[in-house]
């Protein structure tokens, strides 16, 4: 009696090993999913997160009061990093090794995603959505890895190839924190001005809490420049802009790439940062509120958030969206396997962003890239480039 107890205590015990061995998966319970965030809530890109995250947890919190995924609440988890890269470094090993997260998202800043992939990847953690959009989010091993638009790289090839062409342009140059960040742009504009057969006729490189840039644009402003690629923090995109006007140089056109294109440079009092471009991956919606959805969640994200919906808005909403997308097509068993299927299946109009998404096997939501021109206190599109239709 005694041996046949041992044995029945024993297969429960084994039955109920291989029912938790089914249920493992890091950050999935019977009732919880868990999403951390690790970002700049408080740096030079905060105007990029801060809406981000509102944004996110509004889409979260009415999953959760719909009734989750599959009977899965979202538990979100946020991290502020100030854009500081070793405590990107400390936050990733909190997020992913003290709170289990299952998958992470809008995770802001080249360098500092770049050092989390092999924290997140040790425990197959997916990073959807990040704030960058630098090619490296999509190289190498990109199992784990889904971003949202263009890249920067493509996005400056193309906005220095309209320039050109509006603009009869010859002389190229850059203004860029020497960054994983920096140099994609930089890299992006001078390979485009090479294929073009422009000039690169110079550059300057920033710390990323410079203020003053007198002496850099008198730089660039003596070596001819017709086109100036721009890789800076958000305040520093509008001072350098501002200093360009200041000094009276105003026949030169300046872009930047989706890190430049934010409801905070537009909004500048007194129209100092009117004529700016940008080229990104995403239409502002403040030129599109005339569209009903557009404007219902304008709205909505305003009343849940006490602020007015902004470029961060956009962008937290838009990968909050796909991230639900990819868990709901999961399933009821929520792996990292078939959530990766459920990602590669998901493909909807973001109508928000104004883009096609579809995230494939190359893991890319939205190849478009739009040309943008601040007017009137607002991003006005003026060009919109399919890199697939150009090829």
């Amino acid at each position: 009696m005694k041996s046949i107890i041992g044995k029945s205590l024993l297969a429960m015990g084994l039955a109920s090993g291989m029912a938790s061995a089914a249920h493992a998966t890091q950050g999935v319970t019977d009732t919880e999913i868990v999403i951390g965030s690790n970002g700049d809530l408080s740096g030079i890109f905060a105007a990029f997160n801060v809406g981000a995250i509102k944004a996110a947890q509004q889409v979260f919190e009415d999953v959760n009061a719909k009734g989750g995924i599959n009977g899965r609440k979202i538990r979100f988890v946020v991290e502020d990093h100030g854009y500081q890269v070793p405590k990107a470094v400390q936050n990733f090993n909190k997020l992913v090794n003290s709170d289990r997260v299952f998958a992470m998202i809008l995770n802001l800043g080249t360098p500092h995603n770049i050092a989390g992939f092999p924290i997140m990847q040790s425990k197959q953690v997916a990073n959807v959505g990040p704030l960058t959009a630098a090619r490296q989010m999509l190289e190498g091993d990109i199992t784990y890895k889904y971003a949202g638009f263009s890249s920067y790289y493509d996005q400056l090839r193309a906005g220095v190839q309209y320039l050109a062409k509006e603009k009869e342009a010859k002389q190229v140059c850059a203004m860029y924190i020497p960054s994983d960040f920096g140099k994609e742009i930089e890299e992006g504009a001078k390979d485009e001005a090479e294929a073009l057969g422009l000039t690169w006729a110079a550059e300057t490189t920033h710390k990323p809490d410079e203020q003053d840039f007198v002496g850099s644009i008198q730089k660039l402003r003596e070596a001819g420049c017709d086109i100036v690629a721009t890789a800076l923090g958000v305040r520093q995109t509008i001072v350098a802009f501002g200093t360009a006007k200041k000094l009276g140089w105003t026949d030169v056109s300046f872009i930047g790439s989706s890190a430049g294109f934010n409801t905070a440079v537009a909004k500048v009092p007194e129209g100092v940062t009117e004529g700016y471009y940008a080229a990104a991956g995403w239409s502002d919606f403040e030129d599109r509120l005339d569209n009903p959805e557009v404007k219902a969640w304008a709205e909505s994200f305003q009343a849940f958030a006490g602020q007015p919906a902004d470029t961060a808005a956009q962008l937290g909403y838009s990968a909050a969206i796909t991230l639900v997308k990819g868990l709901e097509g999961a399933g009821k068993d929520l792996t990292a396997e078939s959530f990766k299927a459920a990602m590669e299946a998901t493909k909807y109009d973001d109508v928000i962003n104004d883009v096609p998404i579809d995230i494939g096997e190359d893991h890319q939501g939205g190849n478009l890239i739009i040309i943008s021109k601040i007017d009137g206190g607002k991003w006005i599109e003026v060009g919109r480039i399919d890199p697939a239709q150009s090829q």
